[in-house]
């Protein structure tokens, strides 16, 4: 078989996978924050019909039901499609960017946890406990695989963690949130300190951006996600 054909058959497994988990992404997505099983059945939301493996079958489903409920044809948020695609799109760029390795798989994980906590976040101004959690035993793995670099991994942990926590000492809680320092604690561990503090500072300036934007063209509260 051609080299070419095998890339391609190889990448274009890693995004129906990423799309797969993309889905689950979504029941975890509606379901923590309602405090909700991530393990019984799907549902409709507006109905409560149980859904079908046909149902949920990623992307294509979506396409298939033309974006609506097959019995009371309610019309289904994009968010599911978007997540779906945007997991798979992402698994595919992890391994682009890091190659075939198990590094890779603890990225793309990573990856799909960073879009749960994201879009909650987004919605409730809280980053579940649970998501920080499977994120630090992602650490932990990256820490065993990695035992070389450990320091760094560890300074990762208590670099932009420790500096939240005293933002949040001093400000009484107000300035920072405690699952912001958990967040990069955890997060942290994984990618060590030079990664850790990049993407600290990338994300203050393109969320302050971006939300100044939302303020001016939403009219949205000074309150940031």
């Amino acid at each position: 078989m051609p080299e070419t054909v095998i890339y391609i058959l190889g990448y274009t497994a890693v995004f129906l996978f990423g799309i797969v988990i993309g889905s689950f992404c979504n029941v975890c997505i509606y379901r923590i924050p309602k405090q909700e099983s991530i393990m019984v059945d799907s549902h409709c939301m507006n109905c409560g019909e149980k859904l079908h493996w046909y149902d949920l079958v990623p992307l294509f489903s979506f396409i298939i039901l033309k974006g609506r409920c097959r019995k009371c044809q309610t019309k289904l948020s994009l968010q599911y499609p978007l997540i779906e695609g945007m997991n798979g799109a992402l698994y595919v760029v992890v391994i682009l960017a890091n190659g075939w390795n198990l590094f890779s798989v603890i990225y793309c994980l990573l990856t799909s946890a960073l879009i749960i906590l994201s879009v909650i976040d987004f919605r409730t101004y809280l980053i579940p406990n649970q998501i920080n959690a499977f994120i630090l035993a992602l650490g932990i793995i990256t820490v065993i695989l990695d035992r070389e670099h450990a320091t760094g991994h560890l300074i990762g942990m208590v670099g932009i963690s420790g500096f939240l926590l005293i933002l949040y000492l001093l400000t009484a809680g107000r300035g920072i949130g405690g699952g912001d320092i958990k967040l990069m604690a955890a997060a942290g561990l994984i990618t060590g300190w030079q990664i850790s503090v990049l993407s600290f500072l990338t994300g203050c300036i393109l969320g302050s951006v971006i939300h100044l934007i939302r303020m001016k063209v939403s009219g949205v509260e000074h309150k940031l996600a």
